[in-house]
């Protein structure tokens, strides 16, 4: 989900998530036009505290099942991805904004948009994921 579009969601349908990760894996059109799967990795080595929502949805009918569904927040990416051929970047949120992140203002949008702004800025490198 981009943060372009993360005012959009309605309200009271889904809380805010972290998901640490020392690593992401994106699709990327290869030099003879295949996929390819590229691993990108944090400069200096470090675990990211990435931005995501999730919801539990609860089953309509007797005998389905509920379901827990997330989406991690990404943004427009940093030139070392967009130069690897991806158009996105996961969100990374600074330490300091985690407890405003886990817990924010009711009816304040402009708060939780600040802090995908606000975002940790790592330098990443890439390979062919293994």
């Amino acid at each position: 989900m981009r943060s372009t579009g993360f005012s959009g969601l309605g309200r009271g349908r889904h809380t805010h998530g972290l998901i640490l990760v020392d690593a992401f894996y994106e699709n990327v059109a290869g030099p003879d036009g295949k996929n390819i799967v590229l691993e990108f990795r944090p400069d200096p080595p470090q675990t990211l505290l990435v931005a995501c929502v999730w919801s539990h949805w609860r089953a309509s009918k007797p005998g389905e099942q509920d379901l827990l569904s997330f989406a991690i927040i990404t943004d427009d990416p940093p030139p070392e991805i967009a130069e690897a051929g991806h158009d996105r970047c996961p969100v990374a949120i600074k330490q300091e904004n985690i407890d405003a992140w886990l817990n924010p203002e009711p009816r304040n949008l402009d708060a939780s948009d600040a802090i995908l702004e606000d975002k940790l800025r790592p330098y990443y490198v890439h390979r062919l994921a293994p």
